[in-house]
């Protein structure tokens, strides 16, 4: 097993993660009202899909990446309904002026909406398997080994994203007012309903 895998798939996990969509605005939103843990736990939903997706394009799973595509129909209109009816929700929801307690239940709920979320867009596979290739690795793994090493740095690199995040974005709440939160509550939702839009649009 060759340990630069590990190395590479944190750089391909981190950049993939790192530009804030949906995702990472619906992350900044619940860490702003429900406290960092909850914006993580949402982000760690999306590493998980991240890490689905890059275990399909390093083991080359033609059959999975093909079957994925098949249904990104469905896949699209399902994820960009519920982008539409979760940005409709957070924009009319009224911020909290303290921190929500919240439990496992409410911490399962996050991670999994964001996971469903992020699963629910098969382009992502077609992100990875360009980084993939762009970088060479395609052809360099030489086994199951290398490829396991390429999906945990993959994840690892996602995750570190979102402890970043997540932990940056805590720091500020001591200093967010409940008027500054409904405009951040306005404006998260009405963003999220945009890139749900988007998603139903690109379906015509």
């Amino acid at each position: 097993m060759d340990i630069s895998f590990l190395l590479r798939g944190m750089l391909v996990g981190f950049a993939i993660a790192a530009p804030v969509g949906p995702i990472g605005v619906l992350c900044i939103r619940r860490t702003l009202a429900d406290g960092r843990m909850t914006g993580f736990v949402s982000g760690m939903g999306a590493a998980t899909a991240d890490m689905i997706y890059g275990m399909v394009a390093a083991l080359g799973l033609t059959a999975v990446a093909d079957l994925l595509t098949g249904v990104s129909l469905w896949t699209r209109l399902l994820g960009g309904i519920f982008l539409c009816y979760l940005g409709v929700r957070t924009f009319f929801e009224a911020p909290s002026e303290r921190p929500a307690a919240v439990g496992a239940r409410g911490l399962l709920g996050a991670y999994m909406s964001t996971l469903a979320l992020t699963i629910t867009n098969p382009a992502t596979i077609i992100s990875f398997a360009g980084v993939f290739a762009g970088m060479g690795m395609a052809s360099g793994v030489s086994g199951y080994g290398d490829a396991l090493l390429l999906v945990a740095g993959v994840f690892s690199g996602s995750a570190l994203w979102w402890i970043l995040l997540s932990g940056g974005v805590s720091l500020l709440r001591s200093r967010v007012t409940p008027d500054l939160l409904r405009w951040i509550n306005r404006g998260a939702g009405m963003i999220i309903f945009v890139f749900g839009a988007v998603a139903l649009a690109s379906l015509l």
